[in-house]
């Protein structure tokens, strides 16, 4: 049984929310997105609160009620604050440049990797060996950040490559003679 459904989602102020049928509406200081409830989900709105419901006698409904208020949820975030990922760079000559919609990446290949950055995500590169993706919608953050680690993952002998930055890399000895 989900209990994630049974707490409603709290609109914070500046922010309107529009229920029309099974689409929700969110509009904030970030943008505005939106999203289709499942049908086997009620969704309503009341005094600045939505709250989400499975439909009685319908398999899945009170698991999908979950699922949707936490996207939901995740949408009032976005609009609101954002999401955040961070990366970081780890190996001799490892570099990341941010040239307006385009990340240049110098990962240890013959060639440079340029990664082209999706619409609605901003990328920003504070040194050579970090790299920061920012963006209202959580699931696009998270793509983006795996696209651009899946070029280089981490490698356990060294610890090189591409990693998150709260990520521990397990590191494995080397082969003994």
């Amino acid at each position: 049984m989900s209990r994630i459904a049974n707490k409603p989602v709290e609109i914070p102020a500046g922010v309107e929310v529009n229920v029309k049928g099974q689409t929700v509406s969110v509009k904030g200081k970030n943008g505005q997105m939106s999203i289709d409830v499942h049908e086997k989900v009620n969704v309503e709105h009341s005094d600045g609160v939505l709250h989400f419901s499975g439909r009685e006698g319908v398999f899945g409904s009170v698991a999908m009620a979950g699922t949707m208020r936490s996207l939901t949820g995740n949408i009032v975030v976005g609009v609101t604050q954002g999401f955040e990922k961070k990366l970081s760079l780890v190996g001799v000559g490892y570099r990341a440049q941010a040239q307006g919609n385009i990340l240049n990446l110098t990962l240890g290949f013959s060639h440079p990797v340029n990664y082209a950055v999706p619409e609605g995500i901003s990328i920003d590169t504070p040194s050579q060996t970090e790299v920061v993706i920012k963006g209202m919608d959580k699931q696009k953050v998270g793509q983006v950040a795996a696209e651009i680690r899946a070029y280089r993952p981490p490698e356990p002998y060294k610890g090189k490559g591409v990693r998150y930055a709260d990520e521990h890399v397990l590191r494995k000895e080397a082969k003994k003679k």
